[in-house]
């Protein structure tokens, strides 16, 4: 029988305290929960509730109790930041996640800096803040997780990635000045996100990768903004998770410097031994999102059993989830997390 609330459990797992079991979490975002499954039982339904707090927060709460996870993860995509700095957004469809449809600037050298409060201000932050806010009144016991773009993700959906990429390194100086202006307004997203009752934030940064970057780049570039945000929103007494996609070997020495609450990673990555080289760090993940997807109950319990004998503490998808996702499946994976 569980000890403690969902709010309760993640708060202590993130504080290095003791906890009755691990927690069970999906924070939404790139790792969102909302899956075809639950929307068709329910009838709250995106692409709409993308702009309606109303079925935003109705959506989570069904997520919420038909999946198991303990937590309320939104908002549902990666664009909110983006369109608010001037890109174009495809919204999607049921099946489908909005996507970046055009980056506003082809380059650094062009980029129109926006004032501060660009993303707050905007009508779809605006439907996540009073989502936020409902889930946390109506049930304060489970935790909301404010889900953000990560600073280079965030900039390479306003700047022509590919060219962005290329001028991380022929562009330093301006680069850097528009990855530190991305950061500033993340941070003011965050404050709002905060404000409104989230109880945890958690960044997902998918470009910012050994892959991509390279050890050197991911040094100079991720490293200092994720912690400029992290560090902001630690002033707020708000936790942070960071997720880091891909394979880790590269930059292994680098996560050790997040200033993150506990590091979310990929599949591909041995959690015990991510712990032992980055000082033990608390740790999340990492149940493939391709066995939840294409697996049945019986194999995401074993799958589970292997991670739970393990060091993890936290346990989530390992990444972004497909809304095609049975929910079975999901079910499986939360069940037997609480089952221990």
């Amino acid at each position: 029988m569980d000890v403690l609330s969902p709010l309760e459990r993640i708060s202590r797992v993130l504080q290095k305290k003791a906890v009755d079991r691990a927690p069970v979490v999906c924070p939404g975002g790139m790792m969102n929960s909302a899956i075809v499954d639950v929307m068709d039982r329910h009838g709250h339904l995106l692409p709409a509730g993308h702009a309606d707090a109303r079925i935003m927060a109705a959506l989570a709460e069904d997520v919420q109790a038909d999946t198991g996870f303990e937590n309320f993860g939104i908002p549902f995509c990666m664009t909110v930041e983006a369109e608010a700095l001037g890109s174009e957004v495809n919204m999607g469809s049921l099946q489908c996640e909005p996507k970046i449809a055009r980056e506003v600037f082809p380059s650094v050298t062009s980029v129109e800096y926006r004032p501060a409060g660009a993303i707050v201000k905007s009508r779809r932050a605006e439907t996540v803040f009073s989502a936020i806010s409902q889930l946390s009144k109506s049930q304060p016991d489970i935790p909301v997780i404010g889900s953000i773009t990560g600073p280079l993700s965030t900039a390479a959906s306003v700047v022509d990635p590919m060219r962005f990429l290329k001028e991380l390194r022929k562009e330093k100086e301006l680069a850097h000045k528009f990855v530190s202006y991305v950061t500033d307004q993340l941070i003011d997203y965050a404050r709002y996100m905060a404000d409104n009752g989230a109880k945890v934030i958690s960044i997902a940064d998918p470009t910012a990768t050994g892959e991509i970057l390279g050890p050197k780049m991911f040094g100079e570039y991720a490293v200092p903004y994720i912690n400029k945000l992290t560090d902001a929103v630690h002033e707020l007494g708000v936790p942070v998770i960071v997720h880091i996609c891909g394979r880790m070997q590269a930059v292994t020495s680098h996560v050790a410097g997040l200033h993150a609450d506990a590091i979310s990673v990929d599949a591909l990555v041995n959690l015990n031994k991510l712990k032992e080289e980055c000082g033990g760090i608390t740790s999340m993940g990492n149940l493939s999102t391709y066995m939840l997807e294409f697996s049945n109950p019986e194999s995401v319990q074993r799958g589970t059993e292997q991670l739970l004998a393990g060091t993890v503490d936290i346990l989530a998808p390992a990444c972004g989830l497909s809304t095609s996702t049975p929910l079975e499946n999901i079910q499986a994976f939360t069940g037997t997390v609480k089952a221990v």
